[in-house]
């Protein structure tokens, strides 16, 4: 999630005063996306597979660094 510009590329939704941006063809292989605003972040979640995740990122390493 990040701050965008609206492209002819993408499909915008309008909820709660906020603008969504999505790109049409990645929202075709994403969808149904969902995102839910928590006390701590927003939690999205799509029909992508992510895996189980990566343990190192915060600890100075990098994902897929061994």
């Amino acid at each position: 999630m990040a701050l965008d510009e609206t492209k002819d590329s993408d499909e915008v939704f309008k909820f709660d005063g906020y603008d969504y941006i999505v790109d049409k063809e990645f929202l075709e292989t994403a969808k149904p996306i969902k995102v839910d605003f928590l006390s701590t972040g927003f939690f999205i979640s799509s029909n992508i597979e992510l895996g189980k995740g990566c343990t190192s990122c915060g600890s100075g390493g990098g994902c897929g660094t061994p």
